[in-house]
């Protein structure tokens, strides 16, 4: 097999997701509103192709992949994050379908950018050079910006819209001037390469370190991480929530793997350097995204919050520098997405043509309507806020262990006390659902397949804290830098 055939291979998956792209664009044209269905399931089916087409051609222990002149990379990191991708956002697509139907929203349109953005994601989990991760990461960004807008009657949806673009732009500028600098010291955009010349030459240390400044205020943006998270509460509460899920779940998992390729692999021998940046970013999520969640009475708000609150405790994982601290954040980014995912998802899963539950107090009772649901709801409340026996106590348990074992402790305090801070606000939502009475009575009658979903989601959430041994060890395989 030449050269030319293997890299061929490698790009399989990211071919056959441009060619279902461009075949449901046209499809979609031709397709009357009854039958817009078949958009969805084609959009489904693709995901799952592509999954199936990751998992069966590529495999744990092969080692680094290198592509197309050390452009592209197969690795252990990029098939777990790219299954983990292809997973979440079928149920994404899944909870969506209702919920766009009941609002005249149901349009090829939002599967197409979605999976355009999930293109984006899969060649940042890849990218192995600076030009390659800003295209995939333009990609990415460009898809969210037109679905944020994505009602088109709706003003704060706009608004958010605009909001985020120019946010957007501004930090990929950033980002764009940091890999410039970089690329102007090292002459190359190899991720490899710049790694062996940065390790190589510590006679410019001033220069590097401007050049990583402006890395990690893109990389922060696109973490959504204080203090670059201006964006984070307008955007998730302005959008349509069938927007918020899929912002708020599979691009922090595309997201993290941009931070492994940029800081770890390619500028390892700045630990030192970026690690001091990552400690405030990290200290400063952990308070602000916890303490001004407390305040919120918009669950959409609260949510938005929790992410930036989520985002501290990953980089406190990448923080430690160590196998053990990368494979904790790792797991705690595949977690965090699926959480979120299920999180976004009950709102849509729970809303109806007329109505839906984006205030907290619309939450009361839920128990005496549905008490499946209210459970499913207790169980992805309890893992965000990292009660045991649920995953997210695992996750954050680790990513703190982490922390210790290279003395960092007061962070890893500093964390717990965030951490119980945080559970307040959570724990708001359980009591209203047991505890309050609801003045609406309304039967919870979800559409079949969005239910069966968010149960499979919600018990995920307690099967994978009672088991995470399986999870753990593909991510701790994957975290062979």
């Amino acid at each position: 097999m030449n050269q030319f055939q293997s890299d061929i291979l490698m790009v399989v998956p990211e071919l056959f997701m441009l060619g279902m792209i461009c075949l449901i664009l046209v499809v979609d044209l031709f397709l009357e509103e009854s039958r817009r269905d078949l958009t969805y399931w084609l959009s489904v089916l693709t995901l799952a192709g592509a999954f199936v087409l990751t998992a069966t051609m590529f495999s744990f222990g092969e080692g680094n992949r290198l592509g197309f002149g050390g452009q592209f990379v197969m690795d252990d990191m990029a098939v777990l994050l790219k299954s983990s991708i292809y997973l979440i956002m079928i149920a994404v697509f899944v909870y969506s379908r209702p919920y766009l139907k009941d609002r005249e929203l149901f349009r090829g349109e939002y599967y197409v950018l979605g999976l355009f953005g999930v293109l984006g994601m899969m060649i940042m989990v890849s990218a192995h050079n600076f030009l390659t991760i800003y295209l995939g990461l333009e990609l990415l960004a460009l898809s969210q910006y037109a679905l944020v807008a994505f009602s088109r009657d709706s003003g704060v949806a706009s608004e958010a819209a605009v909001k985020y673009f120019v946010l957007g732009a501004i930090a990929s500028g950033m980002l764009l001037y940091g890999m410039s600098i970089l690329y102007g010291l090292s002459g190359s955009l190899d991720l490899a390469e710049i790694s062996n010349y940065l390790a190589t030459n510590t006679g410019k240390n001033l220069y590097m370190a401007f050049g990583l400044s402006f890395v990690v205020v893109g990389v922060g943006f696109k973490l959504g991480a204080v203090p670059f998270h201006m964006w984070v509460p307008d955007v998730y509460h302005g959008a349509p929530t069938s927007v918020t899920l899929y912002i708020g779940s599979a691009p922090k998992i595309a997201a993290f793997a941009m931070v492994i390729r940029l800081l770890v692999e390619s500028m390892g021998s700045l630990f030192a350097d970026w690690h001091q940046m990552l400690v405030v970013l990290a200290a400063l999520s952990m308070a602000i995204g916890n303490v001004i969640a407390i305040a919120q009475s918009n669950i959409k708000r609260m949510l938005a919050y929790s992410t930036i609150s989520h985002v501290g405790f990953i980089l406190l994982g990448i923080l430690a520098g160590t196998p053990e601290g990368y494979s904790a954040a790792m797991f705690y980014a595949i977690v965090y997405a699926i959480m979120a995912a299920g999180g976004f998802g009950m709102i849509l899963v729970l809303s109806r043509q007329g109505f839906e539950p984006e205030n907290i107090d619309d939450f009361k009772g839920l128990n005496d309507r549905s008490p499946w649901f209210a459970f499913i709801m207790l169980l992805l409340m309890f893992s965000m806020a990292g009660v045991p026996p649920t995953v997210g106590f695992y996750a954050k348990f680790s990513v703190i262990q982490a922390a210790v074992r290279v003395d960092l402790v007061w962070l890893a305090v500093y964390a717990v006390v965030f951490s119980v801070v945080g559970a307040f606000y959570y724990l708001r939502v359980v009591k209203l659902m047991y505890f309050d009475k609801s003045d609406d009575d309304t039967v919870i009658a979800p559409v079949t397949d969005a239910g069966v979903v968010m149960s499979a989601n919600g018990l995920l959430m307690l099967i994978l804290g009672l088991f995470p041994g399986g999870l753990m060890a593909l991510c701790a395989n994957a975290a062979n830098w």
